[in-house]
C-alpha cells in the first residue's frame, strides 16, 4: 500500500490533493512531508489549556490552511471547526474537538512519517 492509499484510508482526499499539486505525485507527497515539523511544533492544545485563545486560533487557523491545501479532510474540517468555536469564544467546545482531533492527527502524521525516506 502506497502513502496516499493509506491517507485515503484515514479520511484524506488525496485525489484532491493531487490536482492541487498538478498531479505531481512526488511533489504532493515531498509537501505532505514538510507538513509533519510544521503540525508538530504548530500547538493549539497548549494554548488552549493555558487560555492563551488568541494564539490558539492563530494556530488553528494556520493548521486549517495548511491541511486544506493539502486535502487532508479530517484535519482540516476539525480545525475548521475549531476556528469558529474560538471565534465564537467558546474555548470548551475548540478544546473537545481538539481533544478529538488529536489522535487523527497523530494517525496522518505517522503515516507520512512511515513513508518518507
Amino acid at each position: 500500500m502506497s502513502m496516499l492509499e493509506e491517507l485515503k484510508n484515514l479520511g484524506a482526499n488525496t485525489d484532491e490533493g493531487l490536482r492541487r499539486f498538478m498531479n505531481n505525485a512526488p511533489f504532493y507527497q515531498r509537501m505532505l512531508g514538510k507538513f509533519v515539523p510544521n503540525a508538530e511544533s504548530t500547538e493549539v492544545m497548549a494554548f488552549l489549556e493555558s487560555g492563551d485563545y488568541e494564539k490558539a486560533l492563530t494556530n488553528a487557523h494556520t493548521l486549517k490552511g495548511v491541511t486544506g491545501n493539502l486535502s487532508l479532510t479530517p484535519l482540516f474540517n476539525a480545525y475548521d471547526e475549531i476556528v469558529t468555536a474560538l471565534r465564537a469564544n467558546d474555548p470548551d467546545t475548540a478544546k473537545q474537538k481538539m481533544e478529538e482531533t488529536i489522535p487523527i492527527q497523530q494517525a496522518i502524521l505517522a503515516c507520512i512519517k512511515n513513508y518518507q525516506s
